[in-house]
């Protein structure tokens, strides 16, 4: 049965990693959902942050595979019951749009903000999870949506070991 799993890949930063990632994933016919890349919080390490829906097995196998490659330090999965995580969608309406009183509503029943407010364009942000940014889409829609873009999840673990104290136990490892 397929869920939905949160991959963390640590890696060095080094250009071609995200396209060799990516091929594990491409070769396995696995679809990405969602992929951010960002700075961790270990100086010098990256992270990846990969979301998709497969079998608990291959998603095993994947993690092992993506950890011989030479510049990922460690990967991890999860399920979504392990980890907070969000997305940010932004929103370009025209400047007219948001003259009308029931683009407020909708902006306040939604916790959106507006991040600028133009003659000719209003930009509005929506954090949260995919589907609270789609019905806010959703509801946006009829007002006319010049652009409409949203990040790959982010995501923070709940278990409390922290990456610096895996990254140690490579560190001994290695050394024995």
């Amino acid at each position: 049965m397929k869920n939905q799993f949160t991959i963390s890949v640590f890696t060095e930063n080094q250009i071609g990693l995200l396209n060799r990632v990516s091929i594990i994933f491409t070769r396995r016919h696995i679809n990405i959902e969602s992929i951010t890349a960002s700075e961790s919080e270990v100086k010098g390490i990256h992270r990846y942050t990969i979301v998709i829906s497969e079998d608990l097995g291959l998603v095993k196998k994947v993690v092992k595979q993506l950890e011989k490659q030479i510049d990922v330090v460690k990967a991890f999965y999860h399920s979504n019951s392990e980890v907070v995580f969000q997305e940010i969608a932004l929103y370009k309406l025209s400047g007219t749009a948001i003259k009308d009183l029931s683009i407020e509503k909708i902006i306040r029943k939604h916790h959106a903000r507006i991040l600028a407010l133009e003659p000719d364009f209003t930009i509005l942000e929506k954090t949260g999870y995919k589907q609270e940014t789609k019905e806010l889409f959703d509801e946006l829609e009829p007002y006319g949506i010049l652009e409409f873009v949203r990040s790959g999840r982010v995501a923070i673990t709940k278990p409390m070991k922290k990456f610096n104290t895996y990254l140690h136990e490579v560190e001994m490892a290695a050394k024995q």
